[in-house]
């Protein structure tokens, strides 16, 4: 039986894994922060990621429904927070409606999710499941993808400032808040894999819980890829996207 890494090995396993297949080297992504996406495609991307957005606090509330420890719950807790807010109209989800709205998109439509592609609930769904499915340290795993998110958002705020300026600046809220938010929960995440993974299987275990996540991740931007930038079936010339408002700018 293979000894366990220590933990400064398993933390680089962790990384390395996760860094080499993020979702930050899709062509979808690269597009977006080069510049070269059109108005439609952008939206669709807000409108399918929203999807996403609400199935978070779900697997959230798994993970917690999986702990017996107090304290875990605790520090948990604020995730499903984060999202929800703690008053009507406050939370990431709400930040993301703004998102939509700054992109020219009816709020409402986004909300209901009519839109939203097969395979994109597909992949969300998915993920969903291997948080119900899995143990409880598996679980947080998957959720470590985060750990890579800080760049992300600041590369993608960036890139929308200087490339989307039609987009209004406040609708940048949601990626603003992950940029610290991603950090601290990344780094709750690390410390409790990194001790609860004491026999090197399951640090097997948790590694391919975070490899699966970024799949997901991965397949997500795919489908969107296919539907709207190439080959483009799902938004034809001259059409408009489901929800778009057309006074946008």
């Amino acid at each position: 039986m293979k000894a366990p890494l220590e933990r400064s090995e398993m933390i680089e396993w962790l990384r390395r894994e996760g860094r080499s297949r993020y979702h930050n080297q899709h062509p979808y992504h690269l597009r977006m922060h080069a510049g070269t996406l059109t108005k439609a495609q952008l939206q669709q991307w807000v409108l399918n990621r929203y999807y996403y957005q609400t199935r978070i606090p779900i697997k959230d509330a798994l993970i917690l429904s999986k702990s017996e420890d107090p304290a875990f719950r605790r520090m948990w807790l604020h995730r499903i927070q984060e999202q929800h807010g703690v008053a009507p109209g406050e939370g990431g989800l709400e930040l993301w409606l703004r998102l939509a709205a700054g992109v020219g998109l009816d709020p409402d439509e986004v909300r209901s999710c009519r839109s939203v592609l097969p395979g994109v609930r597909f992949a969300c769904d998915a993920y969903v499941t291997l948080v119900r499915e899995r143990s409880l340290l598996e679980a947080v795993a998957s959720s470590l993808t985060e750990s890579f998110a800080p760049d992300l958002m600041s590369e993608r705020i960036a890139a929308w400032e200087r490339h989307y300026p039609w987009v209004d600046a406040t609708a940048l809220g949601y990626f603003k808040t992950r940029v610290s938010a991603a950090r601290r929960d990344s780094l709750e995440g690390v410390e409790f894999v990194v001790e609860h993974a004491t026999t090197f299987e399951l640090q097997q275990r948790c590694v391919d819980a975070l490899v699966r996540k970024t799949e997901i991740l991965w397949h997500l931007l795919d489908t969107t890829y296919a539907a709207y930038v190439e080959p483009g079936h799902g938004l034809q010339p001259g059409a408009s996207p489901s929800g778009a408002q057309e006074t946008a700018p």
